[in-house]
């Protein structure tokens, strides 16, 4: 859950929305598969392995759009949903990234971020975003057993649950109670 959130932060500070609402469907599934451990709820935890599943995909897809598998694009708007131009915050702010501002043209728009020249990374934004996917990744996975292994759990002790007196006609407590008829006077 750690990593989702610093995850959502980032994508905060990049406008990108489509990331930041899969973000926050995530932490809301982890905290629903947490409850659902302690409190003895499968039904959740069978929530939390599904969109686990539906999480691993997501993340592949990331992966694929910012190493442009398949026709995908880096350099498209499709993490904003097309309504920004904004882009990966990694994209300027990554390790040994210097970021100069180039002046605009006098036919360009001053808000244009083809005017910002990054220079001297260390590691590329794609890389990064691509690392932050794998990480999310791996973590889902073992997070996909662990509640796969409760779920088992929790099925296995239904199964050998004892009602109070078993399933036998005469058991310890009907043969140690003796039941006397109340009778009602006027």
């Amino acid at each position: 859950m750690l990593s989702a959130l610093e995850r959502q932060i980032f994508d905060f500070l990049g406008f990108q929305w489509a990331p930041i609402l899969g973000n926050f469907l995530h932490i809301i599934v982890v905290i629903l598969g947490l409850f659902g451990t302690i409190q003895y709820r499968p039904r959740y935890i069978v929530v939390y392995t599904v969109w686990t599943a539906l999480w691993v995909t997501w993340n592949v897809f990331i992966i694929c759009f910012y190493l442009e598998v398949g026709g995908l694009s880096k350099d498209t708007d499709l993490m904003t949903f097309n309504i920004s131009v904004h882009r990966s915050w990694w994209r300027e702010h990554g390790p040994g990234c210097v970021r100069r501002v180039l002046p605009p043209s006098a036919h360009g728009m001053m808000d244009d971020y083809t005017y910002v020249s990054v220079t001297g990374c260390i590691v590329d934004f794609q890389y990064l975003e691509v690392i932050h996917s794998a990480i999310q990744i791996l973590l889902s996975l073992v997070g996909f057993v662990y509640a796969c292994y409760v779920i088992s759990i929790f099925m296995e002790e239904e199964d050998t649950f004892d009602f109070i007196g078993g399933l036998d006609a005469h058991s310890y407590y009907q043969d140690h109670v003796e039941l006397k008829p109340v009778h009602l006077s006027k």
